[in-house]
């Protein structure tokens, strides 16, 4: 049996694969918000923020994609929400977003993709915050 540790020396990457009701509407919602794409096949498409990426893919249950979550960490939460209050996505795209707000263990922000997945965007407190 391969122990554990010679398994994970094999990992070259870990992705989720995020559903899309509509797969063009998806692609579009994620590259104004700043990912670039990549096609894979006609079906799947890399979405990459610098070293960073997931799939997303033309499929679609609704169960699954009103229960997906996606956590983004980062270091300035402000950033992100002033760039996501910029785009107008609510109107544009019929999607939900949240203002910063702090909860116990960090500001965290969050946004609705036009599928239903929820991407929390989360900037942990500094040391000297949290004491």
């Amino acid at each position: 049996m391969t122990d554990a540790t010679t398994l994970v020396r094999t990992v070259l990457g870990m992705r989720a694969m995020v559903p899309a009701k509509d797969f063009e509407i998806s692609k579009q919602f994620y590259i104004e918000l700043g990912f670039e794409p990549n096609n894979l096949t006609d079906r799947l498409l890399e979405m990459s923020l610098g070293t960073f990426s997931f799939i997303l893919q033309a499929y679609y249950v609704q169960q699954l994609a009103d229960n997906f979550v996606m956590h983004m960490r980062v270091s300035n939460v402000n950033l992100w929400w002033d760039h996501i209050d910029s785009l107008d996505l609510c109107s544009r795209y019929g999607v939900k977003t949240r203002a910063p707000q702090m909860e116990d263990w960090g500001l965290v922000t969050s946004v609705v993709d036009p599928s239903g997945v929820l991407w929390r965007i989360a900037e942990a407190p500094s040391r000297h915050q949290a004491e």
